[in-house]
């Protein structure tokens, strides 16, 4: 009903799609942005909010938790009730619990602002790649919004730690929570008139004993991954949410298989370039993460740049990652999707490589700015591809859940990542403390840049693990991307 109401040009195209993808951009930004905007404040917020040091991870990881383990249900409620619609109220409930979060006046308060954020986050962020594949039918144009969001999703945490580094330094942490209000006020205003709804066909009923299972289980993998990025890998209380988080997950896939109308298709994720797309996703999640976390304490304890020099450090990152986006979004439809990925994460995975040759003694000019240009590089020509693969041929009544998934895949890399290579980091700095006690004082210094540089090589390991699916799993050139897509939305 609501999308007979859309008036279409001569060409037979809406004629606010780009407004709407500017809508789409800046809720989408704002939801990227925000898990790297908090790093940034979380020093200040700690002492504001006497939180202890035990429990300051959770002002991340009750975002990524709600965020990451909702997901796929998200992605099945914005097909379901309309993607306009919870795209909007995504929009509303982020920046209520935004504005919660801001005005916190306890460590408990925050965690729950926090949480809060990742539910809504996790409605918004599938209702806006599913708009995007809805709303551009043209291959050209779709290869160009994608671009954006790809160039979106590559920038936007690094443009958090720049606009986290301002805010905390010349207004008050709080703001790094607070400016999200303004913003999706905004966003909901431009949303109302330029984006018009659609919703998936046919079969509409919920599959509440999967989103029950994957729910659990997601949130016992992540948990089981913060765990053991702050116990250990040797505490035993850690393995027991990965066995939970087993029998969920197994529990859910046959859910799928038996029920007639499942939260995830398994026809979403066996179709051979939209699952390559998901495991490329969570290899570069995983592997991305070291670049972000160790190289933003390597600039600020290291070469003791200021919170907000250290933020604008990440700037050419992501202005290469913009740069290229347009690029890539330029030879997508020309030479198909493989060609892109593989030669960005293996370029990416270069990058890594580089920037594991840092000492204690390194410069940002002459040992880290190559390599953050190689990789954001890199990066652009895989992020812009990946999300149109992701959502290859999934169709109108899929197009939420495989935004979703992809999202998902990310997400879970992440937090896989932050557990994996902060253990390698620590473990290979102990290892070479011990074997260079000949530095004497300096051997702490040398041991945790040591680790840095062996978490950033396992790190370029996992992209090239992701360059390897890429290269076997996609089989979609460039004409049959085009047929598919024009034939994928009616």
């Amino acid at each position: 009903m609501a999308k007979a109401r859309v008036e279409l040009d001569e060409n037979g195209l809406d004629p606010n799609r780009w407004r709407a993808l500017f809508v789409i951009a800046i809720a989408s930004l704002m939801v990227v942005l925000d898990a790297s905007i908090v790093n940034i404040a979380l020093p200040s917020a700690q002492i504001d909010l006497h939180i202890s040091d035990a429990n300051r991870q959770w002002v991340v990881t009750a975002y990524s938790l709600a965020f990451g383990s909702l997901l796929l249900l998200g992605g099945r409620i914005s097909d379901y009730v309309g993607r306009k619609k919870i795209f909007i109220i995504g929009l509303i409930g982020f920046a209520a619990a935004s504005g919660l979060g801001g005005i916190a006046s306890s460590q408990g308060l925050l965690f729950g602002a926090r949480a809060l954020q990742g539910a809504f986050g996790a409605l918004l962020a599938p209702a806006a790649l599913a708009l995007i594949n809805v709303t551009f039918t043209v291959p050209k144009e779709r290869a160009r919004a994608f671009g954006v969001y790809g160039a979106i999703s590559g920038g936007g945490a690094a443009i958090g730690l720049i606009l986290g580094g301002v805010l905390t330094e010349y207004a008050n942490w709080r703001w790094c929570l607070g400016v999200n209000v303004p913003i999706a006020i905004i966003a909901v205003l431009l949303a109302i008139p330029f984006i018009h709804e659609s919703k998936a066909k046919g079969d509409n009923k919920y599959d509440i004993p999967g989103a029950a299972t994957v729910t659990l289980g997601l949130v016992s993998l992540v948990y089981g991954f913060s765990q053991a990025a702050t116990k250990g890998w040797s505490n035993f209380g850690t393995y027991k949410f990965f066995i939970f988080a087993a029998v969920f997950l197994i529990a859910f896939f046959v859910i799928e298989k038996m029920v007639p109308n499942p939260l995830l298709p398994l026809r979403v994720l066996t179709e051979r370039n939209r699952g390559g797309s998901y495991l490329a996703s969570l290899l570069v999640g995983t592997g991305l993460f070291a670049m972000f976390l160790f190289l933003s304490i390597y600039l600020q304890s290291f070469l003791h740049y200021s919170s907000l020099r250290s933020g604008f450090a990440f700037l050419p990152f992501s202005t290469g990652v913009i740069i290229f986006a347009g690029v890539a979004s330029q030879l997508l439809p020309k030479v198909g999707p493989k060609p892109l990925m593989t030669t960005g994460l293996v370029a990416a995975a270069g990058g890594l490589l580089l920037l594991s040759q840092i000492t204690p003694t390194s410069t940002y000019a002459k040992d880290i700015l190559p390599a953050l240009i190689i990789m954001s590089s890199g990066m652009a020509l895989f992020f812009i591809p990946s999300a149109s693969t992701g959502l290859h041929n999934a169709g109108e009544h899929d197009a939420g859940v495989a935004g979703a998934v992809l999202n998902t895949s990310q997400q879970i890399g992440g937090s896989l990542g932050a557990a994996l290579l902060n253990t390698v980091a620590i473990s290979s700095a102990a290892a070479f403390a011990k074997g260079h006690t000949a530095l004497g004082d300096q051997v702490q210094v040398f041991a945790q840049v040591h680790g840095f540089s062996t978490a950033f090589k396992y790190g370029a390991g996992f992209l090239l693990l992701a360059a390897i699916v890429s290269f076997v799993s996609l089989n979609v050139g460039k004409d049959s991307l085009v047929e598919s897509e024009t034939g994928a939305i009616h």
